[in-house]
């Protein structure tokens, strides 16, 4: 079954599932007879994030080992979507308009490790009518967010520059075995014992310690560079408890 069909017949059952207080009991069904289906059908993502570099220390570095410049640092914007369904699977559905193309995504985190991403992604033609379609079907997105990324390559290896806001610049590796990302850091000068598992609120949590385990940027309405720190990353502010 190819990506375009899967993520079209999971858009379905979550608008199901959506559409009704009887999450516990959909999600059950879902869980013991789809679900098994999806997993076999998404890619595992084999990747690692290293937090609070210096970017400009790392491009000095690709360009020693010969790496190339894919696309340089531009402005990317996305909208997060996570059900209560996605939430009991530490996963989200994301559109993601990344400059050169505009992508859904459905994402699952099933461990803080090496391979414990899992996705299945598609091409879409048009950001603002992806987003449309989502709340048509009783979707709305619950997150606008921005960041920025520069994409890099050498090999089957990519490195994407990472900058988000509040949060120190980062970088993520991606390959295609665990060996191939240590000998990139090991290249890049990079610690592997500082090496960093799961999504973006990971690098938030090695910055802000005192988050908690659930809290996210997908339930901050606009997370934009120009906007001031929002309370959730002030430990001293009653509005990063409520948020939890």
């Amino acid at each position: 079954m190819d990506s375009q069909k899967l993520l079209s017949i999971y858009f379905q059952r979550i608008v199901r599932s959506s559409s009704t207080r009887a999450t516990t009991s959909i999600t059950a069904s879902v869980s013991s007879e789809v679900f098994v289906c999806y997993t076999e059908h998404m890619n595992t993502e084999i990747e690692v994030k290293f937090v609070n570099v210096d970017h400009d220390i790392i491009r000095g570095k690709l360009e020693e080992i010969g790496a190339l410049l894919e696309q340089p640092m531009r402005l990317m914007r996305r909208v997060v979507i996570d059900t209560d369904f996605m939430k009991s699977k530490n996963a989200f559905l994301r559109v993601r308009d990344e400059g050169d193309k505009v992508t859904a995504t459905y994402k699952q985190f099933d461990a803080l490790s090496v391979d414990g991403a899992k996705e299945i992604e598609i091409t879409v033609s048009d950001f603002q009518s992806t987003v449309d379609l989502l709340v048509a079907a009783g979707l709305p997105h619950t997150s606008f967010q921005e960041s920025k990324r520069e994409t890099w390559r050498l090999g089957e290896v990519e490195i994407v520059l990472d900058l988000w806001p509040w949060l120190d610049p980062y970088i993520e590796i991606e390959a295609d075995s665990e060996d191939a990302l240590k000998t990139m850091a090991n290249q890049l000068g990079l610690d592997w014992n500082e090496a960093v598992f799961g999504d973006v609120m990971e690098a938030y949590k090695k910055q802000y310690p005192h988050l908690a385990e659930h809290d996210t940027v997908g339930d901050i309405p606009f997370v934009r560079f120009d906007d001031p720190l929002h309370d959730l990353f002030d430990p001293s502010s009653k509005s990063s408890k409520l948020i939890r």
